[in-house]
């Protein structure tokens, strides 16, 4: 059976894109910046008031617009951290989460509808992934929150649901599309894309010119217990994962992160963070920051968080060996912001 012929998606088109789609409609082209002035307002079509009436009828037919909604939204009571459950048009459900800073608001966004990467500890991978978010899917989450909260976001980190790096050409067009000085204007130095060692990715990412931050999720310190952890290291091995890394900041300049969640009994004891800051250090030529993070505990994975005290402890036996630890402080305690609990209740 032939395919269905997708739509174009006018949230995923570059400004110079949208020119040219509205000229093919036999437009003007000051059109095409009005829409896109109204697209990273989050509006709906119908709210684009400056456009004649037959030129939305027209997007309406012949187009997608691919804003999601918000089907559940959880307030923390501890610090006022909001996650979201949205909505895609298809029906598929992601996650966000808006989190406010001394600094400014950060958004986690979603990259994928579930996630195939298979990490021990997460709830997103448990059913596999679904399929990757177009460049307006992601988009719209930030879009989403902003109208939402009527605060600006200031900040983002593409550490939801799915690995961002399996998804690499529409996070790129996202990460263009809310830097775009005549959009959001998000400072790609204010965004962080995470992964859990996808090695030709990082090298692409390296090579793409955006100054993004690069988060790599470590959790182990040496190859056997990794490789139980997250099945991706049984491709790209820590050396060769810590070589790329090394090779992003010598071509981006920029300082990389290392997530760490403490799992009870794991990876979690004081030998583990010798070993951590000896491979840190033997591999890494360049500055980085570890993050400590208490696993969110999700019943299906039989893991059990470490505890606070003992990732102070863990943080400290880091520092004494020479490499920059912190324990990252946990937002929305009381309303499961972790990713991948929600939409795995969700879809329950």
């Amino acid at each position: 059976m032939e395919e269905k012929k997708r739509k174009p998606d006018i949230m995923s088109m570059y400004p110079d894109e949208l020119r040219k789609f509205i000229e093919d409609m036999g437009e003007k082209k000051f059109r095409a910046d009005q829409l896109f002035s109204w697209i990273s307002k989050g509006a709906s079509i119908d709210e684009m008031s400056n456009l004649p009436k037959s030129l939305r009828d027209m997007l309406k037919a012949e187009t997608e617009y691919r804003m999601p909604k918000v089907a559940e939204k959880h307030v923390s009571g501890i610090d006022g951290t909001i996650k979201y459950l949205m909505e895609l048009t298809d029906g598929e459900c992601i996650e966000s989460v808006f989190m406010r800073y001394e600094h400014g608001n950060t958004l986690c966004v979603s990259s994928q509808a579930g996630c195939a990467m298979g990490c021990r500890f997460c709830a997103s991978t448990l059913k596999g992934r679904v399929r990757n978010l177009t460049a307006s899917e992601i988009l719209g989450q930030v879009l989403c929150a902003q109208r939402d909260t009527g605060e600006r976001v200031d900040g983002i980190v593409m550490m939801g649901i799915g690995e961002p790096l399996d998804n690499y050409d529409n996070v790129i067009r996202f990460l263009k599309l809310v830097s775009d000085p005549a959009g959001l204007c998000i400072g790609l130095r204010h965004i962080s894309v995470s992964t859990c060692g996808i090695v030709p990715g990082i090298n692409a990412l390296a090579e793409s010119g955006l100054p993004v931050t690069l988060s790599v999720s470590l959790h182990a310190s040496d190859d056997t217990a990794r490789s139980e952890l997250m099945p991706v290291n049984r491709k790209w091995c820590i050396a060769e994962l810590l070589s790329a890394c090394n090779g992003y900041f010598e071509k981006t300049g920029r300082r990389i992160s290392f997530e760490y969640t403490l799992i009870a009994g794991r990876n979690d004891g004081e030998n583990d963070a010798v070993k951590l800051a000896g491979v840190i250090k033997k591999y890494m030529k360049c500055p980085v920051h570890v993050n400590l993070i208490l696993l969110n505990e999700v019943r299906e994975t039989g893991l059990a968080s470490s505890g606070r005290n003992n990732a102070k402890k863990f943080a400290e036996v880091l520092g004494s060996c020479g490499v920059n630890a912190t324990v990252r402080r946990r937002l929305g305690s009381d309303i499961d912001a972790s990713c991948g609990q929600l939409r795995l209740r969700h879809n329950k």
